[in-house]
């Protein structure tokens, strides 16, 4: 089948894509709770040819569609949660669920699935092997939706598995594409200090939590800036710091949580360490006592060279080399990690970025939008890049 054909199965569906996105956009549900979403995709899967459909979880779906020729298993994964954040978009199929918003473009990463599936559903007899639609909940909450799924078994003789983020700091028809490291380990810690609260006009009477978590906070980021190599690539941030309850009263407890983000995995022993040393250093200096504890999140995600250099040679096939960007490794983070300890893969980018349409905002922004341009190219690359790693044209 020419490229052409393929172009044209798109075109054709583009409508029902974009409006399958704006539903799931205008009724987002937030990690583990992807109830109504999930029978969504399940129903919508229902419709079309050849798929063998099953819940591995509570909230997620796979559909399975087994080639006419015998080959490879090919997984291609997309996330559905919604994120915990006020929508202030004004459009008609914005959130009709308050404080819950796809603000990281999950709806169009379930969308372009559900047309990649419809595609590629439909061109059986062409395919070699077999292709696992998997619909992954709770990407957004630790400990997250896809090592559940593989738990259950979506990845068992799975042999290549691939995935796509829209990226809005990346320009509509641009793909990113890289070998190696992509995106970090995203730990995470809290700390709380118990002071001695009291009188705010009688300061000498208490031991200031305040006070205190404030040097802790300072110090903390000596970590990186002064502890560790400057190649090892490591963030801490601190996005939580909550204490006081009025302008008079000397709070005697502050709690504390954020986040370390990281590609070399053996480093978190040191960065616990350190970490826990400068609590302890700090809260014993001035008569307080603290709880500390740090949480391993997702691993890295690693992309197998040989499968990102597949997806480099569709992207420039289909739309040129002009359109392929080589990304530098983010600190962001993704669980599609879990995937890829099973069988080899590479996670990408599409752009999503148009500042005329409104859709250069950052990510996990309340005014969060996807340029709907950018679904059918990532239909058409999930369609091709499936074909080309089963070997089915």
């Amino acid at each position: 089948m020419k490229k052409i054909e393929f172009s044209s199965l798109v075109e054709e569906i583009q409508h029902e894509v974009i409006a399958w996105r704006r539903h799931l956009h205008k009724y987002p549900e937030l990690s583990f709770e992807e109830e109504k979403t999930s029978q969504f995709i399940f129903e919508t899967l229902q419709s079309f040819e050849h798929l063998e459909l099953s819940r591995p979880t509570k909230t997620s779906v796979m559909a399975r569609l087994i080639g006419a020729h015998p080959g490879k298993v090919l997984a291609i994964r997309a996330d559905i949660d919604a994120l915990p954040i006020q929508e202030e978009n004004s459009f008609s199929y914005g959130s009709q669920n308050p404080g819950v918003m796809h603000a990281c473009g999950h709806d169009g990463h379930t969308a372009i699935l559900l047309g990649a599936a419809k595609i590629l559903s439909g061109l059986r007899e062409q395919i070699r092997g077999e292709v696992r639609f998997l619909f992954q909940h709770a990407e957004e909450l630790a400990p997250g939706g896809a090592a559940e799924m593989v738990r259950a078994g979506v990845m068992e003789e799975v042999d290549l598995v691939i995935g796509a983020h829209l990226w809005t700091p990346l320009e509509t028809g641009k793909f990113g594409v890289s070998p190696g490291p992509v995106m970090a380990a995203p730990d995470t810690f809290s700390i709380t200090i118990n002071g001695h609260g009291g009188h705010a006009g009688l300061p000498h009477q208490t031991v200031d939590a305040i006070a205190v978590g404030a040097q802790v906070v300072t110090n903390l980021q000596h970590i990186v800036s002064r502890n560790l190599d400057p190649l090892d690539n490591v963030v801490l941030s601190i996005t939580k710091f909550a204490s006081g309850s009025a302008m008079n009263i000397i709070s005697g407890s502050v709690e504390i949580a954020g986040t370390v983000r990281l590609f070399n995995t053996e480093l978190r022993p040191t960065v616990t360490h350190l970490m826990e040393r400068i609590v302890k250093g700090v809260t014993e200096a001035h008569g307080a006592d603290y709880q500390f504890s740090y949480n391993e999140g997702a691993a890295p995600v690693v992309n197998d060279g040989k499968v990102a250099a597949i997806i480099e040679e569709v992207v420039c096939e289909l739309w040129g080399e002009e359109a392929l960007v080589n990304m530098k490794p983010n600190m962001g983070a993704e669980d599609f990690s879990a995937f890829l300890k099973v069988a080899p893969g590479a996670y990408f980018f599409t752009g999503t970025g148009n500042r005329d349409k409104g859709t250069d905002f950052p990510h996990h922004h309340p005014r969060f939008n996807i340029d709907e341009d950018s679904l059918s190219n990532g239909v058409t690359l999930f369609v091709h890049a499936a074909l080309k790693l089963l070997g089915s044209y």
